[in-house]
């Protein structure tokens, strides 16, 4: 045993015995120290948080073992308090040399053990399949910190267990991840991003062979073989060896530029009219592949220069979420000056899309992501109508998840197809597409594959159902199943030929939103989300949902619940009559139409709370009286599930 070995068991004694560590962070911290596989560095780390009596930054690193769900797994890499040996030689943009030693924190002993539970499932999976030769895997990563460390590290983790394994070299984004691992036919995929959370954070977010985030029983099964992974078994692959692992070809880089142009419907209407445009990548993987598409289509796009560098810092936001004004400022004063029509800004791993547009009084407005998502769903299945593409309505979707506003079951309605409810995580919404491309692949055969779209289309709707558009309410959007994941690359050329639609017409997409509410009524919808940190903070949220679990809500800001539904223990089908799997998850509808879900964040230690507004509005004057109720009654449910978080999380 080892001096800091010694010096660390004894403090982890005394930090117990004096109750300064919850039991639970104990128990790792012990564990850990007892598999023996910390390198010295990584010791030290640990002998230091001890010697300041940073107990509160320890019980936050260990008081559990960061989860390995049905998605991945995301987590802090910079600690609140980082360790001098964590700190390291930092690198220009700030990077420490060492991610977070923690059980609960994003680092080198996680992926390891993440990549060997999946490699492990995979090569189970091809035995019983009767598959031949070893798994293959492809590995992307954003511009996070360690993101570069982290895909090195499960690439080579991979091929010394046998595997075979292709990394991109440089940042790519979320979606293309997706499309590549079909692309070369891999059994799986590995993005190494947290999306749009902060600096400090960073995930790994596992696909299965269809391209899709993996779902069962693959992804229990998943589960299932990184918990019996010993943390001592990590040791020999905590250096990188890059000598078996490919880069992938530019021929799989080229075929998704082209899966990207697919998603235009009419590509002449963009060039005709060339929409004014901002962009900005908000330091991430969209200046990968956004500006080569939108210079290729005619878009006049002017990029905001200081967020087109990748930064993992993100310096010039508090957060790079593109759902957050702040976050769009930069490109909204570029917008202003410069009288473009509309901006977009895209995440880190460049799978989500915020916009701004030019309303008819020269304005610039804020889109929500339910609004995009409407004005996406209204255009695409009304041209395709136009164009011949839709022939019969009935078997074509518009799939969504049940956050996501219910103005595009409306919208859907009205066009005779189908709208498809799923549970939250677009991995639902890709599994589906890949339920019907087997389903026409068993009336027709594989060649579909390689037809033009308008001919697949017409199979999908003799055979199977043919996608129209998907889409959730934070910001994520898709036009066809060559990508199984929301794509901002292609959304950005999506909006970009709405825009230029309307424009060609003399509407502004304001009055455009406003038209598709005097069809189907006005909608309104807001997202409140109660952050709580740490071990306390995940204590509470669980309370609270626990709460729900047994005792329903019957009122909220004084109006009595016509129905719930408790997607946890009630049975629940689509519109596909697909049974909805189990999730904590709460949706309320109330008396007055109005409705609201309750859920605890999968990827962020938060609860949100979604509420929905809905009035009627036959003519513009009555639009103005609606959306001025929508907005008081939708404040007051806000507040009232706020309060009641407040209530009934206490100990």
């Amino acid at each position: 045993m080892s001096k800091n070995s010694k010096e660390l068991k004894r403090l982890l004694l005394e930090a117990e015995r004096g109750g300064f560590l919850m039991k639970s962070s104990a128990e790792n911290i012990g564990a850990w120290l007892g598999e023996k596989f910390l390198p010295e560095w990584a010791e030290n780390a640990l002998l230091e948080l001890f010697r300041r009596r940073a107990f509160e930054e320890l019980n936050d690193r260990f008081f559990k073992r960061i989860e390995f769900g049905t998605g991945g797994m995301r987590g802090r890499t910079i600690g609140k308090v980082p360790a001098f040996a964590e700190l390291g030689r930092n690198s220009p943009q700030g990077t420490p040399e060492h991610a977070a030693v923690g059980s609960n924190n994003m680092n080198d002993f996680n992926v390891v053990r993440a990549t060997m539970g999946l490699f492990n499932y995979c090569k189970k999976y091809s035995k019983k399949s009767g598959l031949k030769g070893s798994p293959r895997l492809v590995v992307a990563h954003d511009t996070r910190h360690f993101s570069g460390n982290f895909c090195d590290l499960a690439a080579s983790t991979w091929t010394k267990l046998g595997g075979e394994a292709f990394v991109f070299g440089s940042p790519r984004s979320t979606p293309q991840l997706s499309f590549t691992v079909r692309n070369l036919g891999a059994m799986a995929g590995i993005v190494i991003t947290a999306s749009h959370n902060p600096y400090h954070d960073n995930g790994y977010k596992v696909y299965f062979s269809d391209g899709a985030q993996a779902t069962s029983p693959h992804a229990e099964g998943i589960v299932a073989e990184v918990a019996k992974v010993k943390f001592s078994q990590t040791a020999k692959f905590l250096k990188v060896s890059k000598s078996k692992v490919k880069k992938v070809p530019k021929s799989s880089e080229d075929a998704y530029l082209k899966a990207i142009e697919e998603s235009v419907i009419d590509g002449k209407i963009i060039k005709k009219v060339s929409p004014k445009a901002v962009f900005t990548s908000v330091h991430g993987t969209g200046a990968v592949m956004c500006p080569k598409i939108l210079e290729k289509f005619g878009v006049k796009a002017e990029f905001v220069e200081e967020q087109m560098e990748m930064d993992p810092r993100f310096p010039t936001v508090k957060q790079p979420n593109p759902e957050y004004s702040e976050t769009l400022q930069m490109a909204l004063t570029r917008a202003e000056e410069s009288g473009a029509d509309f901006l977009m800004a895209t995440d880190p791993d460049s799978d989500r899309l915020g916009t701004a547009i030019r309303c008819r009084n020269g304005k610039m407005r804020l889109l929500t992501g339910n609004m995009v998502g409407c004005m996406l769903a209204e255009y695409r299945a009304s041209k395709m109508e136009e164009l011949g593409i839709i022939t019969s309505p009935a078997n074509c979707a518009i799939i969504k998840t049940f956050v996501t506003t219910p103005l595009q079951d409306k919208i859907a309605a009205r066009h005779g197809i189908k709208c498809v409810n799923c549970l939250t995580g677009f991995k639902w919404i890709g599994s589906r597409l890949t339920k019907y491309e087997s389903e026409l692949e068993s009336a027709a055969g594989s060649g579909f594959r390689k037809l033009p779209y308008s001919k697949r289309a017409e199979l999908f709707q003799r055979h199977s159902t043919f996608f129209v558009f998907g889409g959730e309410e934070s910001y994520g959007y898709l036009g066809t199943d060559l990508t199984r994941d929301k794509d901002a690359n292609a959304a950005a050329l999506m909006f970009c030929e709405m825009m230029a639609s309307l424009k060609s017409k003399g509407i502004t997409a304001d009055e455009f939103l406003d038209e598709i509410y005097l069809k189907c009524g006005y909608f309104l919808e807001d997202l409140k989300s109660v952050y709580r940190e740490g071990a306390k903070g995940a204590a509470a949220i669980s309370s609270f949902l626990n709460v729900l679990d047994e005792k329903p809500l019957e009122e909220v800001a004084g109006i009595k619940v016509a129905k719930s539904v408790n997607f946890a223990k009630d049975e629940i089908f689509d519109a596909d009559n697909v049974r909805i799997p189990k999730e904590k998850f709460f949706f309320y509808t109330l008396e007055n139409g109005y409705s609201f879900a309750i859920r605890g964040s999968g990827t962020e230690p938060k609860i949100k709370f979604y509420a929905f507004a809905q009035e009627n509005a036959k003519n513009p004057k009555d639009l103005k009286a609606a959306k001025a109720a929508a907005r008081n009654t939708l404040d007051k449910v806000l507040e009232d599930l706020e309060r009641k978080f407040e209530l009934y999380s206490k100990d």
